[in-house]
């Protein structure tokens, strides 16, 4: 994977949204061209097909060299593997099942990979970003331990996941892992994680703590500022507000990790208020659970730590180290014993991580 940075190979990419397809192209994990913006025409098929192919066309006039692949994140529901694309909420042209992939691969001639944005954000942070700095943290600490599965999730409009293992995407017999939005809602059961987790969810609770109307709140970005102390506002409300969404992201992140046990990565744009939000998510991870004879148990066998303060990042790295004999020799190994999880934010932007990712992806099938 580090040759990949040093690979000659092109890959054209799309940032697709609802009202912009953006494209560009990559090699050795940096963009090579400048991007080209054009409309998407979200309920048109038959334009919006046309802009797709006309970037695509326009990005690789600009190339020395011709495209090895085409790699990009789009909207779900989908059959990823496949790439077909089917009840598209902000791209309504592409419901009821559009086989793109196929349609991309006869108009250029060469393979084409999509997936959603969740995943392609856990795999670029797994490839070039928060897994391997992780890793390297251990390594300068002389810790024997090391990581190999990731854990991405992205707040923001929405509560996105994926799951990275041994240097390779997970997406599910289904295209359907790591859709952690829709697990079950610890503050309101009958609801799903999104609806607590999302920039709806800061807004709605700051409105109720603040006692305002929804249409009155400032903007998540605004609420951290209040929070922290650099905007004029209701503190309480705003520091509240977080919290309640770190009290549902712990919970959901909990369940999800329990089964997966690795790294935790968290991106997107409410990522930035971090420090607001992590004391309740780690606590809520750390949290214990009761047997109903009343037996107190950790919620996780691991523990988790915040590796973003230097508290938390020092217990990380330091583990619980020993040196225990081989049983009949007089040989030693080291032995670290402590199950532990470490959660942190991005290292790269969450659309760069997008890129990289769908860059990435194209490669390691390209080269299987």
């Amino acid at each position: 994977m580090e040759n990949w940075k040093k690979d000659p190979r092109t890959v054209l990419t799309l940032d697709a949204g609802g009202t912009n397809f953006v494209f560009s192209a990559m090699q050795g994990f940096e963009e090579v061209v400048e991007p080209i913006r054009l409309p998407a025409y979200a309920n048109d098929l038959a334009k919006s097909l046309e802009t797709m192919v006309s970037g695509f066309r326009q990005v690789s006039s600009r190339l020395k060299t011709k495209p090895a692949a085409i790699s990009f994140a789009f909207p779900g529901p989908a059959d990823y593997p496949n790439g077909i694309i089917d009840n598209v909420g902000n791209l309504p042209a592409y419901a009821g099942g559009v086989a793109l992939k196929d349609f991309l691969e006869e108009t250029f001639g060469i393979p084409v990979f999509i997936n959603n944005d969740g995943d392609l954000f856990a795999y670029g942070e797994a490839i070039a970003g928060f897994l391997p700095k992780v890793n390297r943290m251990l390594e300068e600490a002389g810790s024997p331990k090391r990581y190999s599965k990731l854990f991405g999730v992205t707040l923001g409009t929405g509560f996105g996941g994926g799951i990275v293992a041994d240097g390779r995407l997970y997406v599910g017999d289904n295209s359907a892992a790591g859709e952690i939005w829709i697990v079950r809602q610890k503050r309101h059961p009958n609801s799903f994680a999104e609806e607590g987790v999302s920039i709806r969810a800061v807004r709605g609770s700051y409105a109720r703590l603040a006692g305002i109307p929804f249409d009155q709140t400032p903007s998540p970005k605004e609420i951290y500022e209040i929070g922290i102390g650099q905007r004029e506002g209701n503190r309480a409300a705003a520091v509240g507000a977080y919290a309640e969404l770190g009290e549902v992201l712990g919970d959901a992140l909990a369940n999800a990790i329990t089964l997966l046990d690795g790294l935790i990565v968290i991106g997107g744009g409410l990522s930035a208020a971090y420090p607001l939000f992590i004391d309740a998510v780690l606590a809520e991870m750390n949290a214990q659970l009761e047997s109903y004879s009343g037996k107190k148990f950790n919620r996780l066998v691991q523990r988790c730590f915040d590796l973003e303060s230097e508290e938390g990042r020092r217990a990380f790295l330091a583990g619980q180290v020993k040196e225990i004999t081989v049983p009949g020799s007089r040989r030693t190994v080291c032995y670290d014993s402590m199950k532990r999880i470490g959660l942190g934010r991005a290292v790269m932007e969450t659309s760069r991580a997008v890129s990289v990712g769908a860059y990435a992806f194209a490669l390691s099938q390209l080269d299987r």
